[in-house]
C-alpha cells in the first residue's frame, strides 16, 4: 500500500514537525503498521533514544546490525543511527532499500577523512596498508585494504607483517590503542576522533569512582589512553552490554544512550555514566516522529555508486574472513536479543 492509499486515520502528514504533534502511542502504531506494509526492518544503534530502541527490531553496534539486516528477508532497512552506518547497511545489502529518518545524522569522526585526503596520504605512503575503522564513510572503506571494528582491530592489525607501515583512519585514539597493544611503531594515525569519547577526562572518572567505589570501569577504545589505562575493561559497546549482564555495578565510559538502555534492562543494578555530558547529538537527531515520517514518505534513501559499494564490501569481507566471519545468533543469543540485550559481538562505536 502506498502512502497515498493509507486510510484516513493514517493520512500522511507533510513534515516531521507535524508528526511530532501526535501522541507517542499513535506514532508507534503508525510505525508498526507501515513497517509491516513495507516489509521493513528497523535497526536501532546502542546510542539511540530509548523510544527509538523500543520500536527497533534489532539493537546493537553498527556493523552487527547491518549484518543481521542482511540476513533477513526484509525489503527495506530503516537505520536509526548515523549516515555511515546506513551506508554500511547498503554495502552489505545492495538489493535492499535503505532509509534514514534524518539525513543530517552524520558522524563528525567519519567526516574527519575524505576520499580525496586519503588518496593524497596513500600517494605519500605507497607501501602502507590502509586500515579503516568501520566508523568511516563508504568512500573511505572503498579505498582501504581492510576494515576493523573496535573489537577486532588489535587482532586484525596483528595479521599485517610487522615491517609494513599502516595508515589507520579515522580515529587516532583507537589507532593509539592498537599501537600500544600490538607494540607497533609504524602506525600512521589520521587526526580524527569521536568528540563524545575524546571529551571524557580522568577527573570525571575519578569523581565517578569516588561515588561508586564498588563499580568496575569499562571504557570504549575511542577514549584517550589515560582513561583506558584507568579502566578495568576496554571494549566495544556490545562488549559493554555483555559486561552489564555479568556485573552488578559498572561505570561506562561511552555515550549515554547505552547507559540509559542498561538502566532500563537492569534496574536493580548500578549503571553509571562516566560523564553525564557524553551525549552524541547526531545520534539523538532520530526521533519517533521522524521515523514515522520516514516510513510514511519512504524517505530518505541511501544510494551508493556500485563501484564504491563493491570496493567497500571487499574491505569488509577481508575483515570478516580474518575474524572468522559473522554467524547467525544462537538460540541463547536470540533470547537475549528479544530481551533487549545484545551479547558480545563484532563491535563498533
Amino acid at each position: 500500500m502506498s502512502p497515498a492509499t493509507l486510510p484516513a486515520k493514517y493520512d500522511v502528514l507533510p513534515s516531521p514537525l507535524d508528526y511530532s504533534a501526535l501522541a507517542a502511542e499513535e506514532l508507534v502504531e503508525r510505525i508498526e503498521r507501515r513497517k509491516r506494509e513495507l516489509k521493513a526492518v528497523i535497526l536501532g544503534h546502542n546510542y539511540q533514544r530509548t523510544e527509538i530502541q523500543e520500536v527497533s527490531d534489532y539493537l546493537g553496534d553498527s556493523l552487527g546490525l547491518s549484518q543481521e539486516a542482511a540476513s533477513t528477508d526484509a525489503d527495506t532497512i530503516v537505520f536509526c543511527g548515523v549516515h555511515f552506518m546506513a551506508e554500511t547497511a547498503k554495502v552489505l545489502s545492495p538489493e535492499k532499500r535503505v532509509l534514514m529518518p534524518d539525513l543530517r545524522a552524520g558522524c563528525p569522526m567519519a567526516d574527519f577523512v575524505t576520499g580525496t585526503a586519503l588518496r593524497n596520504l596513500i600517494d605519500q605512503h605507497p607501501d602502507a596498508v590502509v586500515v579503516a575503522y568501520v566508523n568511516s564513510t563508504a568512500e573511505v572503506k572503498a579505498l582501504a585494504d581492510i576494515c576493523v571494528t573496535s573489537s577486532n582491530a588489535v587482532a586484525i592489525v596483528d595479521t599485517i607483517p610487522r615491517d609494513t607501515p599502516i595508515l589507520f583512519v579515522p580515529d587516532k585514539n583507537l589507532a593509539d590503542y592498537v599501537a600500544e597493544k600490538t607494540g607497533r611503531d609504524n602506525i600512521i594515525a589520521w587526526e580524527g576522533y569521536c568528540y563524545v569519547h575524546d571529551d571524557m577526562v580522568l577527573d570525571e572518572l575519578e569523581r565517578a569512582k569516588a561515588k561508586h567505589p564498588e563499580a568496575k570501569v569499562v571504557v570504549h577504545p575511542e577514549a584517550r589512553r589515560e582513561l583506558l589505562e584507568a579502566a578495568d575493561f576496554v571494549t566495544s559497546t556490545s562488549g559493554m552490554v555483555a559486561l552489564a549482564e555479568e556485573h552488578d555495578a559498572l561505570i561506562f565510559g561511552t555515550e549515554r544512550g547505552l547507559v540509559d538502555r542498561m538502566k532500563q534492562r537492569f534496574p536493580e543494578k548500578t549503571m553509571i555514566p562516566l560523564s553525564g555530558a557524553a551525549i552524541c547529538g547526531n545520534m539523538k537527531l532520530n526521533t519517533l516522529a521522524k521515523l514515522a515520517w520516514c516510513l510514511d514518505h519512504e524517505e530518505h534513501e541511501v544510494v551508493l555508486p556500485e563501484d564504491v559499494r563493491a570496493a567497500a564490501a571487499a574491505s569488509l569481507e577481508r575483515m570478516l574472513e580474518l575474524s572468522g566471519g559473522w554467524k547467525a545468533p544462537t538460540e541463547e543469543e536470540a533470547e537475549l536479543e528479544a530481551a533487549g540485550v545484545r551479547p558480545r559481538g563484532c563491535g563498533c562505536a
